[in-house]
């Protein structure tokens, strides 16, 4: 057993995973805010290290259709239960509040809505919609779900037009069932290559290493990633967000990160966002605009 396990074990983070507790000025006023509005955040949500680093920036990720999730992926901190109609006025609430911040670049997700018969695309689109309305300055990227790989579905959300359409692979594809049994591969791929055909829209995934991946996978995940044409990557470390979820297998070293990111781009994608920390919105605007965004 590694000596990266064996520190996983007794709950010691390398240092290069470590982060400071935001305390500053911006946070506590976008906390605020945010409170106010009812709305709810991925930053929150899934328990993200970069929230301090982010917010600080002015950068943050709203999450729409509720809080609650129709799949129970083994990674993901976001609940899965009960689960309410869409609220209606959530699109114009989402623009409103991002009226108010004063940012030029806002990322949208969601929850699955697998109980939806649309997945909830038609909120997606209200959601653009309604922040090209309110804040037409805004640039904008959508991290949407697979919608189990209905076509019609995703175009449904790229002509819409977001700025950047962003839909994360994950994990390598022999991990898929095991750490995302309720999604697929290839309705992963399926959705990013919707997006790099539609006009305008930038394509974008996520990786997520540590969990037990073999370096030669994670390459070949890199491959099926351009041949479908996505354009933006990111890499980050998998952390476990309770003993319930699935385990850390090794805490992947910062040098690695560096090589992946060169190896990614070498093959062709546009920009990789690797590093321990990074998750698929860290910087997301720094991202978009190293991959030619405007």
């Amino acid at each position: 057993m590694s000596n990266i396990t064996n520190n996983y074990k007794h709950k010691r983070l390398p240092a290069w995973l470590k982060t400071r507790l935001p305390k500053t000025r911006k946070f506590f006023q976008l906390k605020s805010l945010l409170s106010e509005s009812g709305l709810n955040t991925v930053c929150e949500s899934a328990s993200c290290p970069n929230i301090g680093t982010c917010w600080d920036a002015g950068t943050l990720t709203f999450m729409i259709l509720g809080d609650t999730c129709t799949r129970a992926c083994r990674f993901c901190d976001v609940p899965t239960g009960n689960l309410n109609q869409p609220d209606l006025n959530e699109p114009n609430q989402v623009a409103r509040s991002l009226s108010k911040l004063n940012i030029k670049f806002a990322v949208i997700t969601s929850v699955d809505r697998d109980d939806l018969p649309d997945g909830g695309a038609g909120h997606w689109v209200q959601t653009i919609l309604a922040i090209r309305k309110h804040c037409p300055n805004i640039k904008i990227e959508a991290l949407i779900p697979d919608f189990q790989g209905n076509l019609a579905h995703i175009e449904q959300v790229c002509e819409a037009q977001p700025d950047v359409l962003a839909h994360n692979l994950e994990t390598v594809e022999s991990l898929q069932r095991q750490v995302r049994p309720q999604c697929r591969y290839e309705w992963s791929l399926r959705t990013i290559e919707t997006a790099a055909k539609s006009k305008g829209v930038i394509a974008k995934s996520g990786l997520m290493l540590g969990l037990g991946e073999k370096k030669q996978e994670v390459i070949q995940s890199f491959k099926d990633l351009v041949a479908v044409g996505c354009q933006i990557l990111s890499l980050g470390q998998y952390l476990r967000p309770s003993p319930a979820h699935t385990e850390v297998v090794e805490f992947i070293h910062p040098e690695l990160f560096a090589e992946y990111k060169d190896i990614g781009e070498s093959l062709g994608l546009i920009h990789v966002e690797a590093g321990p920390l990074v998750r698929s919105s860290y910087l997301a605007d720094q991202q978009a605009r190293a991959a030619g965004l405007d």
